[in-house]
């Protein structure tokens, strides 16, 4: 995105869901980032994709979550892409690198980081939190309704 002001949809949606998702970042600096970056950048389908990934907009279904590895053995099973654009992984075999379970050996030789964040992990604590502020939501709607 950085080199050519262009990203796929698909992986818009993939980083979308990423750092809203998995990092917990506010959508509306991607967005915001997204927007300044890409010369395709149209304000309402960039905002209303931010949206729709961060679960906030119309129709929002909160616990959508994309897990980056399966959207690769999906849509990039030989590692094409990834390899294009991570050319310090192309010696990196297809099955670990779809897979994102790259070993430390591999990474060293390498030079690659080790992941920022478990993805499993930061789904279930994603999905967690989400639970938490519904009991929530749902205690303080019941409160105002008895309070009525």
């Amino acid at each position: 995105m950085n080199q050519d002001a262009w990203m796929h949809n698909r992986c818009r949606m993939i980083v979308a869901s990423f750092l809203t998702k998995d990092l917990l970042i506010d959508f509306r600096l991607g967005e915001k980032y997204f927007m300044q970056t890409l010369y395709d950048g149209d304000l309402s389908a960039n905002n209303g994709g931010w949206q729709w990934s961060a679960s906030s907009g119309m129709d929002p279904k909160p616990l959508r979550i994309f897990n980056p590895a399966s959207q690769a053995k999906k849509f990039d099973p030989d590692g094409e892409y990834i390899r294009k654009w991570l050319p310090e992984l192309g010696s990196v075999d297809t099955k670990s690198l779809i897979s994102g379970e790259i070993s430390q050996f591999d990474r060293d030789r390498c030079r690659y980081p080790a992941p920022i964040v478990d993805h499993n992990q930061q789904q279930r604590y994603f999905k967690a939190q989400y639970q938490q502020q519904r009991t929530l939501e749902n205690e303080s709607s019941s409160d105002s309704k008895n309070e009525n």
